[in-house]
């Protein structure tokens, strides 16, 4: 049975979903981040050690102003409102990205957060804001002296981490849009059709069952 340490996803469907309920794209965004709540809930009871999110691509600055307002507001909301349940549960913080782009008040929340949760134990949540992988990978060739892969994956966002075991994509797209593409050379990829404020934990329950079924060669027989 395969072991598993390391989910990554791409949230993909939010402005879709609001958009269906004659909400608005804001509303998909913001039901979107109440279901990364409830995923890493879901992930503690799993035992699921590493989840990583796309949250916002360096590539997502072409959406429209108010758009991308809106979801700072929710990110800078959420951890306002939402540390001391952070903390006591358990819950590590990582950014993955460039934050020099970002207002000076986020970066102040964000770096305050991952101050505050980096003793815990429970769970390693990364988040990936203003994240290109092409740019980390770039990035990281740079601050590597000798080139080797395990000195270029000390300057990844990743470092000291597993690779992902699982990928999961939803919103019906079946890409990697820029994302953890040095890391996801292995991983076993899951592209789901729904939209992410409908993925649950039966879903993510269902793509673990499928995941340890698997036969993984890593280029072997």
């Amino acid at each position: 049975m395969n072991q598993l340490n390391h989910i990554a996803i791409i949230m993909d469907g939010n402005g879709r979903w609001g958009k269906k309920r004659n909400r608005g794209r804001n509303y998909g965004h913001l039901k979107g981040v109440e279901n990364v709540k409830k995923t890493v809930a879901t992930s503690i009871k799993l035992k699921i050690p590493i989840l990583t999110f796309y949250v916002f691509s360096s590539e997502n600055w072409r959406r429209p102003k108010n758009e991308i307002s809106y979801l700072f507001k929710l990110i800078k909301k959420y951890f306002s409102d939402e540390m001391s349940s952070v903390k006591k549960q358990g819950i590590k913080i990582n950014i993955f990205g460039k934050l020099n782009k970002l207002s000076p008040e986020l970066k102040k929340i964000l770096k305050k957060t991952v101050y505050l949760t980096k003793n815990n134990k429970k769970i390693i949540v990364n988040l990936a804001i203003n994240y290109g992988s092409k740019n980390e990978i770039v990035d990281a060739f740079k601050k590597t002296k000798k080139i080797s892969i395990k000195n270029l994956e000390k300057n990844l966002f990743t470092k000291n981490m597993p690779h992902p075991d699982i990928l999961i994509r939803t919103g019906g797209h079946a890409r990697l849009s820029n994302f953890m593409l040095w890391q996801l050379a292995y991983s076993e990829l899951f592209f789901l059709k729904k939209l992410w404020p409908d993925f649950n934990s039966k879903d993510l329950k269902n793509v673990i069952i499928k995941y340890k079924k698997i036969k993984r060669n890593f280029g072997g027989i």
